[in-house]
């Protein structure tokens, strides 16, 4: 595989190849200023200064090319006008069409600049990249922070472009004017929700979204699902998503995550009374609830190798697994045992299937509505949080039959075992395993000249700035500097954690540590919620479950309107910081330091640290996936993966700390809990200000 400047090259579209980012050269010119810098030649301020320099020409050169093919664009589309106009006065059907081609083939022109606009913005990232490698210091910090800001920005034109929406919008109003109308149509603006059919109209519509970052319910809700994509598709590629693509199968994922979530959160209003009746502390809750999160550190890394031969396989040993667990934890009331209680959700734990629902809907799902069926994945286990708690609420009733006891504490165990022996059987019936691919039967990309638009029409589908081309090596490693042949190896997906941990830049590292964050606090949040209200407020296991159940139902609401009216207000870093800063209000408010703990206290704190933590959960993930490594969109190890890790650990972690501080006695257990939660949040914070102009 060639460098990234080799592809660069081989992409181009060749009448506009004069205004491309000269990597090539500056790439050269880094690695000159680093030897001139060793020998003592020259010093860094003047390398600065100079480079800075440089790259100011190259962004002018590229952006002063935009605007001149704005204009062109805009004097075709004022010809087109004038002809529409002419044909409202003289209507001919036949040129009608002739006419619609005509903007078509002007949309054709929008994409090929928008692509023209990508691969200019990759040069420019990989390149700041590569400097701080080279030098050891924060350059991009540096640069992006004085040139992004400044009134007169060409950096935001390149990564931003808000002046092509005019264009675009010229394109979308005369298009839908036409379109199956024939000269007798409605404007868009009288009725805004016509449905624009036209792919050309989708493709921009959908590439200008992403590059101003404009977004909406779907999107900011599908990108909680880190679901990562390398390569721009193909033709063959999309083809061959919709052989694998089966309704009821995907249907199956989305249900054995609704499952799965319930599972996890119908115990916690009851886990501490029974802890207590098995003849532990009611702090052991954090144990119980904590089992679960244990074992999935584990089942998340082999159900994710397993994902790559066979999708059916481990749901059915999924569902077993958390059949028998949920079997043992109900039974171990009878058995008055606590030991078959923990084992009962390790093994539930163990059948954490959540990687194998991920790497389908990744593998399997067309292009099309991967977004939809992103956000879907989201919404069950956010539904599925919400319902477990409620369910737990309803179960509150208490009856015998042949010695086996039903009551609050064991029905949320049977109840769970009898859902997964039907979902068991309903995907035993219903569930279609997909035809494998080979290496031997993926068809090499063309490229843009052979292919024509085709290509870049269905790519730019996806996030234009979020990944790297497909064939890219990553600046991770050594081998672009070496040689201008970059290695197989140097393209191919982590094989071990601890080869997915060395792809991770500070970028990354820090956007794991937020996430690790928000897991953590949430964690505290709920698993706690039963033993701190009932030492507090007195507050009955039906009471916990309303609570919990509000808390779930809050995270669709918030969503819509971060992902329809915030997200596209501020910038996503913006959002990340602010969301962090309510995180730490919402922490602060829930401390008991004088006089009595209040319920609106609690409340009110526990409802701002929630909401703030699903904001921050959004866009902590979509900027994860843009810094990430390209390497990591795919295979056992990928990114989907160290996040879910992070996670987990963070909620082993938090539910550890609950009973450990259970030793201090109930009175200190909210105070001694927050603490490391205060701790990590102010850390996440610092970490957050300090790679602030990475996350651009």
């Amino acid at each position: 595989m060639v460098e990234f400047g080799k592809r660069l090259k081989e992409r181009q579209i060749q009448e506009w190849k004069g205004y491309y980012i000269n990597y090539k050269l500056m790439k050269k010119k880094v690695k000159q200023y680093n030897n001139e810098i060793e020998a003592g030649a020259v010093e860094r301020r003047h390398v600065l200064k100079d480079f800075s320099r440089m790259l100011d020409n190259e962004i002018e050169t590229i952006v002063l090319f935009i605007l001149e093919q704005q204009g062109l664009l805009a004097s075709r589309i004022a010809e087109l006008n004038e002809k529409q106009d002419s044909l409202q006065e003289h209507p001919d059907i036949s040129k009608i069409s002739e006419l619609r081609e005509a903007y078509r083939a002007v949309g054709q022109d929008i994409l090929k600049l928008l692509f023209y606009v990508e691969m200019n913005a990759i040069g420019l990232r990989k390149i700041l990249k590569k400097f701080d490698k080279r030098f050891g210091y924060k350059f991009t910090n540096y640069y992006v922070k004085t040139r992004a800001n400044h009134p007169y920005s060409q950096l935001q034109q390149v990564f931003k472009h808000v002046g092509l929406g005019a264009v675009v919008g010229a394109i979308s109003r005369n298009l839908a004017d036409l379109q199956d109308r024939h000269g007798s149509y409605l404007s868009i603006y009288d009725q805004p929700a016509l449905p624009l059919k036209d792919s050309v109209v989708e493709s921009i519509q959908s590439a200008v979204d992403r590059l101003t970052h404009s977004t909406n319910f779907l999107s900011f809700l599908g990108q909680h699902a880190l679901i990562m994509h390398e390569e721009l598709p193909s033709p063959v590629e999309e083809h061959a998503h919709d052989q694998k693509y089966h309704l009821m199968s995907l249907i199956l994922n989305l249900a054995n995550t609704f499952l799965y979530m319930v599972n996890t959160y119908i115990i916690v209003p009851t886990a501490d009374n029974y802890s207590m009746s098995l003849g532990a502390a009611p702090t052991v809750c954090g144990v119980v609830i904590g089992a679960m999160a244990v074992a999935q550190i584990f089942s998340s890394v082999y159900f994710s190798a397993w994902s790559n031969s066979s999708y059916f396989n481990p749901l059915v040993f999924s569902s077993i697994f958390l059949f028998l667990g949920n079997v043992m934890y109900a039974s171990a009331f009878d058995l008055d045992s606590i030991s078959v209680l923990l084992i009962g959700r390790l093994f539930c734990g163990l059948g954490s299937a959540r990687a194998v629902n991920r790497r389908y809907i990744s593998d399997c799902v067309p292009l099309r509505i991967l977004m939809k069926a992103s956000a879907g994945f989201v919404s069950a286990s956010a539904l599925g949080m919400a319902c477990g708690p409620a369910l737990a609420g309803v179960l509150q009733t208490e009856f015998k039959v042949y010695n086996i006891t039903f009551n609050q504490d064991t029905l949320p165990g049977w109840v769970m075992a009898f859902a997964w022996l039907v979902y068991l059987v309903w995907l035993w019936f219903s569930f279609r395993e997909p035809a494998r691919e080979t290496q031997d039967n993926l068809a090499p990309q063309e490229s843009i000249a052979a292919a024509g638009y085709d290509n870049l029409e269905k790519g730019l589908a996806q996030p234009l700035l979020l990944t790297e081309t497909e064939n890219e090596v990553d600046d991770e490693g050594d081998q672009e500097d070496v040689s201008e042949e970059a290695s197989e190896e140097s393209r191919r997906p982590a094989n071990s954690l601890r080869s997915a941990y060395n792809l991770l830049t500070p970028s990354v590292k820090v956007q794991l540590l937020i996430y690790f964050m928000l897991k953590y606090v949430m964690e505290i949040l709920l698993a706690e919620s039963s033993v701190v209200t009932a030492y507090y407020f007195g507050w009955s296991t039906s009471t916990v479950s309303i609570f919990l159940a509000c808390l779930g139902l809050t995270v669709l609401p918030v969503n819509l309107v971060v992902g329809n009216y915030i997200s596209n207000m501020f910038e996503d870093r913006q959002i990340l910081l602010a969301s962090q800063i309510m995180v730490l209000l919402g922490i602060l408010c829930s401390f008991h330091l004088v006089g009595s703990y209040s319920v609106p206290q609690y409340v009110l704190s526990g409802l701002i640290t929630f909401v703030s933590a699903e904001v921050l959960e959004g866009v902590n993930l979509s900027l994860l996936s843009r810094v990430m490594s390209s390497r990591l969109s795919r295979g056992t190890y990928n990114g989907g993966l160290l996040s879910t890790e992070a996670g987990t650990v963070a909620r082993v972690i938090a539910d550890a700390t609950i009973t450990l501080a259970g030793f201090l006695g109930q009175g200190k257990l909210l105070n001694v809990t927050l603490l490391p939660s205060l701790a990590i949040c102010i850390a996440s914070i610092v970490a957050t200000c300090c790679t602030y102009n990475s996350l651009y």
